[in-house]
């Protein structure tokens, strides 16, 4: 790679217009109609360069315009009298894909023959195949979707004039990379290459060195571009009323569409359903909801008909939605790039947004990082009380009365007051006020300080409920720690004092909320010497068993094993699936508890007797260790077989299917009799 040629973002005399970068007319016809006058920094150095052909390494932060900087000149520059592909774009998930794809059918709109496709995982391959027999010039995809076309002869490169690698940096965190690299190995030399980054780590920086020849280096030095069009504040609130803090956020700030960042996928479906509980338009977005919902949601989003989006940080990426007024980071990201990232859903193209940033008291060090990555003092923002919640709520519906005095449908409602008003006796008042409480539904207008119990303390007393805090997408995922704060390290491994503590119960806890539901106690092969923790234990059964954690009961940790309360009739299905789930670092290996208890202590009393024959009289000759291990498995194969079919009491008939958070549970076969 040549020397860097760092352009900077400096203002020239006069702005730069998009009719003097060289755009044909089709393309200048579509940026008059999108809006676009003025080119953001790295439009206006990059669109001249790509027009040339020349490769090009562009260095710039999300939310200043790239895809318009790598789509307009590409455009330009494919044969549409061709249907071979021409220009292919990687992006590292699905939602960018599509986001960029869109962007880019806009852009062309005025090229007759141009077509654009989006190729990505979860889509069905038969559209995605038609389409590209039939031709396009422009593809958009994954870089693991991309392969299996170009593995399947499905997509040729043959005619391949350009490929773009955008947010190069998030497909090396996504682990993409080889696969990236694979696919450039594929493409002809003398293709044109556009790489997008917004930071240069040094395997970014290998692969422009290796695959790209003699590039222009444009860097936007204004490492706040992003932020600088985004409000931002904080607010210190314990983990347990962090749910409080967001609706007297949602109530005292004006807001269109909302999107609020959680760690977990669990978390996203536990607070939308809250959200909804208490009257909001609110969706969950995260790995498990399927392509075609997800499409539909962020549908929903952009048109106005769901106002709240929970989402995690690799669901949500790439979203481009115009309404998006605020963003909420309800859990702390896990670095200053994941912030920066997050709050870009906002204020993007010189829109301007508001970011509003939890912190738990532990938390508080963050603060500090955050605002030296973005060069901005964050303040805190008050929570308004109770009272101004309520007279905002009042305000709100006297509005709505009056723009309801505009509908079409007035004319009927006002027959049927005046008919009401002559059949009954019945004052005016109270016949208008019977209306109005229709109108407001079963919500409460008015909501009390039990309610919304919002703590701003700094007393440290964050931990939150066992269920509120789990390390990551994934359970399991330890934390990465970029922000030198002061969490709580793991915990140290303690001395072995299980015998002086009872053993855990045989007989499971029921549920609180559902008591009805007959629950079982199962082991589990992880304890204290692996830092387990509960939430991690939550975290995996609830992800790979699909079942919701408010049906995951007591959970205990021992130093060498743990115990969990499950529902008792729990396919044996999902047993299986469990015993190969790792958690810190081990499998689970579940297994009901009274079961191993019983095989263990028989186990124990077997060697006890054993061992006590021996010192009586020892034997006349001794065993090799060899014939010694031997009998020993033996001895534990014995003993567990034994132990497994030990009868049990019938489980209660309990519809399994209730507790899923999505897909419903296929019937369980039935075992095969043995034969006599």
């Amino acid at each position: 790679m040549s020397d860097d040629q760092t352009e900077q973002d400096k203002v020239k005399s006069g702005p730069v217009l998009f009719a003097d970068l060289g755009l044909p007319e089709p393309l200048m016809k579509a940026v008059i109609d999108v809006g676009y006058e003025v080119p953001s920094p790295i439009q206006a150095q990059s669109i001249p360069v790509l027009l040339q052909g020349r490769d090009i390494l562009g260095q710039a932060q999300t939310g200043t315009g790239k895809t318009a900087a790598f789509a307009l000149p590409l455009l330009a520059n494919i044969d549409v009298k061709s249907s071979k592909t021409q220009v292919i774009i990687l992006t590292p998930t699905r939602e960018l894909a599509i986001q960029v794809a869109q962007a880019c059918a806009t852009y062309a709109k005025h090229l007759k023959g141009l077509n654009v496709l989006a190729v990505y995982g979860g889509q069905s391959y038969e559209g995605q195949l038609r389409q590209l027999r039939k031709g396009a010039q422009l593809v958009v995809g994954t870089p693991g979707r991309v392969m299996d076309h170009l593995r399947r002869k499905t997509m040729k490169l043959n005619d391949l004039k350009a490929l773009v690698l955008d947010e190069a940096d998030e497909m090396l965190r996504m682990g993409f990379i080889d696969d990236v690299e694979w696919i450039l190995e594929q493409t002809p030399d003398t293709r044109q290459i556009a790489l997008f980054s917004a930071t240069m780590p040094s395997q970014i920086k290998r692969i422009a060195d290796k695959h790209l020849q003699d590039p222009k280096h444009i860097k936007i030095v204004n490492k706040t571009v992003t932020v600088s069009t985004t409000s931002q504040r904080y607010v210190m609130v314990a983990q347990r009323h962090k749910l409080d803090a967001m609706v007297r956020v949602l109530e005292g700030e004006e807001h269109d569409g909302v999107i609020v960042f959680v760690r977990t996928k669990i978390a996203t479906n536990e607070i939308a359903t809250k959200l909804q509980s208490l009257g909001y338009k609110a969706e969950a977005l995260n790995g498990d909801v399927a392509q075609n919902q997800r499409e539909k949601i962020v549908e929903q989003l952009k048109k106005g008909r769901l106002n709240l989006l929970i989402a995690t940080d690799v669901a949500a990426r790439g979203l481009d939605i115009d309404r998006i007024s605020h963003v909420i980071n309800y859990d702390a990201p896990h670095d200053t790039e994941s912030y920066i990232h997050r709050i870009g859903r906002t204020g993007r193209a010189g829109r301007t947004g508001c970011a509003i940033l939890f912190l738990t008291p532990r938390e508080k060090r963050m603060l500090g990082t955050i605002e030296r990555a973005t060069n901005q003092k964050i303040p805190a923002l008050q929570l308004p009380g109770t009272d101004d919640i309520n007279k905002a709520r009042v305000e709100r519906f006297k509005q709505r009365a009056l723009n309801a005095t505009n509908s079409k449908n007035i004319e009927t409602f006002k027959k049927i007051y005046a008919e009401l008003t002559q059949e009954s006796e019945l004052d005016n008042d109270l016949i208008a006020a019977a209306f109005a409480l229709l109108a407001q539904g079963q919500a409460p207008l008015f909501i009390q300080d039990s309610d919304l119990q919002t703590s701003n303390v700094r007393d440290g007393d964050s931990r939150g409920s066992r269920r509120g805090e789990r390390g990551g997408e994934r359970g399991g995922r330890s934390e990465r720690r970029d922000f030198g704060d002061n969490r709580r390290k793991p915990r140290e491994r303690r001395s072995d004092k299980s015998s002086d503590k009872p053993a855990p119960n045989l007989k499971p806890t029921p549920l609180t909320d559902f008591p009805e539901i007959k629950m079982e106690r199962f082991r589990l092969d992880v304890g204290y010497k692996d830092q387990v923790k509960p939430g991690n234990i939550v975290g995996a059964i609830a992800n790979e068993a699909d079942l919701d954690a408010r049906y995951i009961g007591e959970i205990e940790i021992r130093e060498e094993f743990s115990t969990v309360d499950l529902p008792a009739d729990i396919p044996r299905g999902i047993l299986k699936l469990l015993k190969r789930v790792h958690v810190a670092g081990k499998p689970l290996d579940i297994g009901f508890y009274a079961k191993d208890t019983s095989a263990t202590d028989k186990f124990k009393s077997n060697r006890s007797d054993a061992s006590a024959a021996s010192k009586r009289k020892a034997p006349k000759r001794s065993a090799s260790p060899k014939n010694k291990k031997n009998k020993m498995r033996k001895d534990n194969r014995k003993l567990r077989n034994e132990a497994a079919e030990a009868p049990t009491n019938p489980p209660q008939n309990v519809d399994l299917n209730i507790m899923r958070r999505g897909r419903r549970l296929k019937p369980e076969a039935k075992p095969k009799a043995k034969p006599k």
